[in-house]
């Protein structure tokens, strides 16, 4: 452990760059307090907000409407003291930082009325968007306006490796900055880092989500919950660089048809395509099994005019048809860094807010379009509350890099023995006797990356490391669950057949 003798302060130290942290960093400095903000995002896109599709939800004036939509989608798991702060405070929100604040321009009827949409598990239609590409018509206006703001600095390409902590008490963290890692001291620490989709091969998120937030804050004592509940969108393009095709697709009309044509997701479901996620998910995947592919049908649709931007991106893979082969793909985290309504974890002044945090919100399964609400309402609540507190400056984890660099092609190896594991074990379903075999493939490889890190300081190292450290997470918090709820599906042993006395 070593302190420094001209230690970087902040007031409050946000760590990423999502609507979450952008949220965050907007309150604190509201509130008063110098904040800095990290994010080793380079561009707007590498940010999971900026991949967000379908749109942002509101309550529509019906705030009991949506928390029993929300609700109904988790399996009645989600919390309802904070759905009530979900719903309770979306709209002033909304109101108050996408559209008076930064002057988001949500798309419009032809009567100049603002164009509310439907989504899968939505009882009524009650959702901004722009386009299908809402996430990035709200995120590169909000990095703007951030970057802008006299009390928020902006520091990009720098990645936090390590939480500085002292009996109990999170005091900042330890940064990429220098080969041997850069102390930075706050009054509070917020953790906005996103999503896991690195850990799978397929994935709707950039290819830096690795957890990192998750990993830092269970590494330094705080309680995770429900990272068991990975949620699997059900229609990303089955081909190469799958993409998502968004909800919005089938809440104005897109079926889903199996190889033979057929319709199924009446079957499977009383609301058809706008069933919960988690039951379209398996359904999709049931049929793929059985028939070989499944399509989304857009037929219904005035595609190319209603949603340009996805159409765009079929043209390119050379589909000009209505029928888009899809699939399920890992799409959000459920769970997280256990938090309580202000996004104050069970370590003294440290938050997380976003995709890392455990709200308690979404429950087993996430409905549509409030993943971008939680981040913004969380956010700002955090920031607010973790206004106010002094830094102090207490020794910092002592990060060697001794040693020569790794061969190039190291850690991306290693995070493909990752991808496979959680692809073939963490996937749609669970097998009970094959998660005991998965967190043995994970302890090792884990095994195998401390031993390098331990005197190499490498981003890429670290991610692996956060990766693995999430994996081994979700693998035995799947393993602890015995019940099918929500994205946890357990396969449940065949039963043997009956002996007779001849046998």
């Amino acid at each position: 452990m070593t302190a420094t003798d001209n230690p970087e302060t902040a007031d409050v130290l946000v760590v990423g760059s999502g609507i979450a942290g952008c949220s965050a960093a907007l309150a604190a400095a509201r509130a008063g307090a110098e904040v800095l903000l990290l994010t080793k995002a380079e561009r707007p896109d590498d940010a999971s907000t900026d991949w967000a599709q379908g749109g942002i939800s509101t309550t529509r004036g019906d705030p009991a409407a949506l928390a029993d939509d929300i609700i109904a989608a988790s399996d009645d798991t989600a919390d309802p003291d904070a759905v009530d702060v979900l719903v309770e405070t979306a709209d002033e929100a909304v109101e108050d930082v996408l559209i008076d604040t930064l002057g988001i321009e949500f798309d419009e009827t032809a009567a100049g009325e603002l164009d509310y949409t439907r989504e899968a598990a939505h009882s009524e239609r009650r959702i901004l968007h722009v386009d299908a590409a809402t996430g990035t018509h709200i995120l590169r206006p909000f990095l703007n306006h951030v970057d802008d703001h006299e009390r928020i600095e902006v520091r990009q390409d720098t990645a936090a490796l390590e939480l500085i902590t002292h009996e109990g008490r999170v005091h900042g963290v330890v940064s990429d900055e220098k080969a041997t890692g850069t102390p930075i001291y706050a009054g509070t620490t917020i953790l906005a880092t996103g999503g896991i989709g690195a850990l799978y091969g397929q994935s709707t998120n950039p290819d830096d989500a690795t957890g990192d937030g998750i990993a830092m804050a269970a590494l330094a004592g705080a309680d995770v919950a429900d990272l068991e509940f990975v949620q699997f969108h059900p229609t990303a393009y089955a081909g190469k660089e799958p993409f998502l095709l968004s909800e919005a697709l089938r809440g104005e009309g897109a079926l889903l048809r199996n190889a033979h044509g057929e319709r199924f997701m009446p079957d499977y479901h009383p609301d058809a395509e706008l069933g919960p996620r988690d039951v379209v998910a398996r359904a999709v995947e049931t049929e793929r099994e059985a028939t070989g592919e499944v399509v989304l049908d857009v037929s219904p649709l005035e595609f190319g005019d209603e949603f340009p931007g996805i159409a765009q991106k079929c043209r390119d893979r050379g589909i000009d048809g209505n029928e888009i082969p899809v699939a399920p793909c890992e799409h959000f985290l459920c769970g997280g860094v256990a938090v309580d309504d202000r996004g104050r974890t069970s370590l003294d002044r440290l938050y997380a807010v976003g995709e890392c945090a455990r709200t308690g919100v979404h429950g087993a399964n996430r409905l549509a379009s409030t993943s971008l609400l939680e981040g913004l309402v969380w956010g700002l609540r955090a920031g607010e509350d973790a206004a106010g507190a002094e830094p102090e400056v207490v020794e910092a984890p002592d990060l060697r890099n001794r040693d020569p660099d790794l061969p190039e092609r190291f850690a991306a190896e290693k995070f493909a023995r990752l991808q496979r594991t959680m692809d073939e074990f963490l996937g749609l379903e669970r097998d009970p006797g094959e998660l005991a075999r998965a967190g043995a493939v994970l302890r090792r490889l884990k095994g195998e990356v401390d031993a390098y890190i331990r005197t190499r300081t490498a981003r890429d190292l670290y991610e692996l490391r956060n990766a693995c450290v999430v994996a081994l997470l979700i693998a035995r918090a799947a393993g602890e669950n015995p019940e099918s709820v929500g994205c946890h599906s357990v396969v449940e042993d065949e039963p043997a057949p009956e002996q007779t006395a001849n046998d």
